[in-house]
């Protein structure tokens, strides 16, 4: 078995944990990744900007997995929360929770009496995350393209002319997040008239998961990538109902970052730079 499923399902349990210590305002505002409840329609609306966070503990949380998917905390880095605390303008204890909202996103782990670390990164990580999303997201998009109706095609139609707009500016660091929420709303707009909540929810989690390896190649371009391209075949195919087409586009474009990254010295997923106590 997949060394990812195991991992996904020990995160619907830390989930499930934390989320009852959650504060109100991140379980509201988090993207719609983690909330697929039981309820949820089988398909859902675009996902719309994050407003502003409105406690403490979701302020520290989204400027701790901002800063260790942009790599300022280096994967495998240990967090002290004694030194953490003066850096993000907190308390100990609402340090702790934030970090503790990070286990749930598997961006940290924590180690018993030793603390908590940024989650290690490497290649077979990804080649397991990106084989897994593939099984996936193809099944999801072959689901969706069969039951979309007009609705899905109109939104489908908006998300992908959001992220064009956003390529056009990818040359820009600055645009660089930009171009994650949106790249992430067109991705969720194709399966989102899949009726499987649990199938969104196991590719939310492996989105997330890939979101700092996608940024790895975003900052370096291992190898020369038409990622608008890519993106505009996979739109096409999909308004057109060429499943067979979609799916093997799909394929090769969630690949891509993965052979991008094999381009990649080592070291900038696992960094020497910092010492590890």
């Amino acid at each position: 078995m997949s060394r990812l499923y195991l991992e996904i399902s020990q995160q619907l349990g830390l989930f499930v944990s934390h989320s009852a210590k959650m504060p109100i305002g991140h379980l509201t505002q988090l993207p719609a990744s983690h909330m697929h409840g039981q309820n949820s329609p089988a398909r859902d609306p675009p996902a719309t900007p994050v407003p502003e966070p409105k406690t403490l503990v979701e302020s520290a949380y989204r400027n701790l997995r901002r800063d260790i998917i942009e790599g300022r905390l280096a994967p495998g880095e240990k967090l002290r929360v004694e030194h953490l605390k003066d850096d993000y303008g907190v308390g100990a204890g609402t340090l702790r929770e934030a970090l503790s909202l990070l286990i749930s996103d598997a961006l940290v782990v924590c180690q018993g009496q030793r603390g908590f670390r940024v989650m290690p990164m490497s290649l077979a990580d990804l080649e397991d995350i990106s084989h897994t999303r593939v099984m996936l997201e193809c099944e999801a998009l072959r689901q969706s393209i069969a039951l979309g109706d007009d609705a899905w095609e109109a939104d489908l139609v908006a998300v992908f002319h959001r992220l064009t707009k956003a390529e056009e500016r990818l040359v820009d660091p600055a645009a660089h997040q930009e171009w994650e929420d949106r790249n992430r709303a067109f991705h969720e707009v194709l399966i989102s008239a899949c009726p499987s909540r649990w199938i969104k929810h196991f590719l939310s989690i492996l989105y997330r998961q890939s979101e700092r390896y996608r940024r790895i190649a975003l900052v370096h371009r291992p190898i020369p990538r038409d990622v608008h391209a890519e993106h505009e075949a996979l739109f096409k195919a999909a308004i057109a109902r060429s499943t067979d087409e979609a799916t093997a586009l799909l394929t090769k474009h969630i690949l891509f970052t993965l052979r991008s990254l094999q381009h990649l010295p080592e070291n900038l997923l696992t960094p020497a730079s910092r010492p590890q106590p």
